[in-house]
């Protein structure tokens, strides 16, 4: 019996620490269960030995040039040793600097080999893309060919050329191959398809390039003997879970020995990449027989009771977001959320979100599930039936993760803010406008403040306000709850009353663009810029004059603000910082932010006396240093910077919705009437 990993599902034992020595060469500890990473365990730590970072070059014969490749050598590397080699890939925007740009791979490495939890390996990081134009941009679409070709690339001319230059092990079991996103499924294609080369694989957040579960794998019994470990992981709140949670099914069903990870509020990023890495570093290249076997129990002795995990709380009640007169879904008064779906022919039914519920079928024929307790606020869902997503009956329906689709409103403890309320309401108003630079009918919707129609003669200020990718000009009515946050706020005296312009941002970028930034000698590229000015003059050329002849505006740049989530971020900051003539009010929510040296503050002066706000904010479980840094540099600058930070969210919309609760009172304070 090999000495491979045995694992199923995630945080439940995969091997046993290994045995201490005490002698200066021990073994490295193997984790005992799936725990999240320790504070700092990307950070550079004083006390720790450091490996090297080079870029290489190499002739590739698949593609007819020479290509480039990252690679980390551990600290002590020396050809008097050899050692096991991780190819470690990109995702779909990256390139070979990717993984060193934003994953830290050599200081997460460093740090585990002087805790002595991983076995000293080199990592090539690689361009997954094997075309004579590899560097990131143009249309990912197009690319699917040179991603593919990257196997022959990465088989008959990468994976020799490091074996020739470094002093490295041959065998198989001495090569993994993982990757974040696409190159996650490039890992599973690749690897499963060549477990002669690679006995340890990893799809970190597998991308929907990933082959289907079906045709992963071959031989299945020949894959579970040959594996020393398959390791599939992905964050819950990712909106590519399905590709993993489908994957870790079949290996499930086809019974082949894997690690099935799903991180706890992970999202899309970094965030989680690293916190693969760092699990998936110490659970390759160990030596069979390495691991310590549980003592054999003697035939009279107890054994112990499985922990049960604990029984939710009975007082469940139909969630505010179902249909009118629908029971199902339901919440309950710990977060849970029920679920019961009516299929009596059906032979599985499941919610793939949360890191999968499997629904049980009861004699009547409905299937019921319950998951764990949930963050507050608005999430997705979907419902599996035999295979087939479908929107549950029971809910409104929701148009995000680019369709239309179920979601869930888990009761939050600060709901107040945008409850339905006794309060005088303003309008949401749905528009047609044609746009001459896409020859098409575009919609937007319009809130109007309470009021608004019955002063012909007042004026008001307007914020323009973006969605998310995957999203439209539905989301802050129907998600965000925009209007009735304004609502209350206004009835409250807390802001201004001002109109909510609320358009499509989707359909026509982001598409990569732009020239790359200047680096200096040894640093890697940029990441690839994402260009959303065709959007930028639909607004400023086309949306604002319509909007500024249909509606009692103020129609100067004082009484103007833009602001979005996410990609409703970025395209806020390319949209106003490229015209500042046009707004004063500038507003990011989990969208990034702005540097003290960006080319639009060349000048601080003077872009102090335009803009009178710039407001970002996360949620809590977001990345935040780098948002955090550049608001203290916008601050020494004398501009009013704002950050704010949603506590215990993560890339949701209760982040967002708290982000405008917070963003709107602060709007055309100093603004003067026209």
């Amino acid at each position: 019996m090999s000495g491979r990993i045995l694992a199923w599902t995630a945080l439940v034992s995969l091997v046993a620490p290994f045995v201490a020595s005490g002698q200066k060469d021990e073994p490295p500890k193997a984790p005992a269960k799936i725990e999240a990473p320790p504070a700092n365990f990307d950070k550079k730590r004083d006390d720790v030995e450091r490996g090297k970072l080079e870029t290489v070059e190499y002739d590739s014969t698949t593609v007819g040039v020479k290509r480039k490749a990252t690679v980390y050598t551990p600290p002590g590397y020396t050809k008097d040793k050899t050692y096991p080699v991780l190819y470690l890939l990109h995702g779909i925007g990256g390139d070979e600097n990717e993984w060193r740009r934003g994953g830290a791979p050599d200081v997460i490495l460093d740090n585990l080999y002087a805790d002595k939890k991983a076995v000293p390996m080199i990592v090539v990081m690689p361009n997954g893309r094997a075309a004579k134009n590899d560097r990131p941009g143009g249309d990912f679409k197009g690319q699917g060919p040179a991603f593919a070709a990257f196997e022959k690339d990465l088989l008959n001319d990468l994976i020799p050329f490091v074996e020739k230059t470094y002093s490295v092990k041959t065998d198989r079991e001495s090569r993994a191959l993982a990757g974040l996103s696409m190159g996650g499924g490039q890992s599973l294609n690749f690897g499963l398809g060549n477990l002669d080369t690679f006995a340890w694989v990893g799809g970190f957040s597998s991308a929907p390039n990933t082959k289907r579960p079906d045709d992963l794998i071959k031989d299945h019994a020949d894959a579970a003997e040959k594996l020393r470990l398959l390791y599939v992981a992905c964050g819950d709140k990712d909106g590519l879970l399905r590709i993993s949670e489908g994957v870790h099914k079949m290996l499930d069903e086809k019974k082949v020995p894997h690690v099935y990870n799903v991180i706890p509020a992970g999202a899309h990023d970094f965030k989680v990449w690293k916190a693969d890495l760092f699990t998936f570093a110490q659970l390759t290249f160990r030596e069979p027989g390495q691991e310590k076997p549980a003592p054999e129990k003697k035939a009279d002795e107890p054994k112990a009771a499985p922990a049960q995990p604990a029984a939710p709380v009975e007082d469940f009640k139909p969630a505010s977001s179902n249909q009118s007169g629908k029971q199902y879904p339901q919440v309950n008064s710990e977060g849970r959320a029920r679920f019961r779906i009516v299929a009596p022919q059906a032979q599985s039914v499941r919610v793939p979100e949360w890191g999968g519920i499997t629904l049980t079928k009861g004699e009547d024929g409905a299937w019921v599930g319950t998951t764990r307790p949930l963050d507050e606020g608005f999430h997705y869902y979907r419902i599996n039936i035999d295979g087939a997503d479908v929107p549950d009956p029971g809910s409104k329906f929701f148009y995000g993760a680019s369709r239309w689709g179920s979601a869930i409103e888990i009761p939050a403890n600060d709901a107040d803010f945008y409850a339905l309320k006794n309060v005088p309401h303003g309008q949401l108003r749905e528009n047609l406008y044609f746009s001459k630079s896409t020859n098409t009918t575009r919609r937007c919707f319009v809130y109007t403040p309470p009021d608004y129609d019955k002063n012909a003669e007042k004026r008001y200020p307007v914020l323009y306000l973006q969605h998310g990718a995957g999203e439209d000009e539905t989301g802050w009515g129907n998600q965000g709850r925009a209007n009735l946050i304004l609502d209350n706020l206004i009835a409250a005296g807390k802001a201004k009353p001002f109109i909510i312009v609320m358009d499509n941002g989707g359909g026509i970028g982001p598409r990569p663009g732009g020239p790359p930034a200047k680096v200096g000698a040894g640093d890697p590229p940029p990441r690839p810029k994402f260009d959303f000015s065709t959007f930028g003059k639909i607004v400023t050329e086309e949306l604002i004059p319509y909007i500024d002849s249909n509606y009692r505006t103020l129609a100067d740049q004082p009484n103007r603000a833009m602001a979005g989530l996410s990609m409703g971020g970025a395209q806020t900051r390319q949209t106003t910082l490229a015209n500042l003539d046009k707004f004063s009010h500038i507003g990011m929510f989990s969208g990034g932010s702005i540097a003290a040296d960006d080319p639009a503050l060349a000048d601080p002066d003077a872009f102090k006396k335009k803009v009178k706000l710039v407001f970002v904010s996360y949620g809590s479980r977001e990345k935040t240093e780098t948002a955090k840094k550049n608001h203290a540099a916008l601050e020494k600058l004398g501009i009013k910077s704002i950050y704010y930070e949603s506590p215990e969210t993560a890339h949701e919309w209760q982040s967002w919705r708290r982000s405008l609760y917070q963003f709107a009172p602060l709007l055309f304070q100093e603004a003067e009437k026209k």
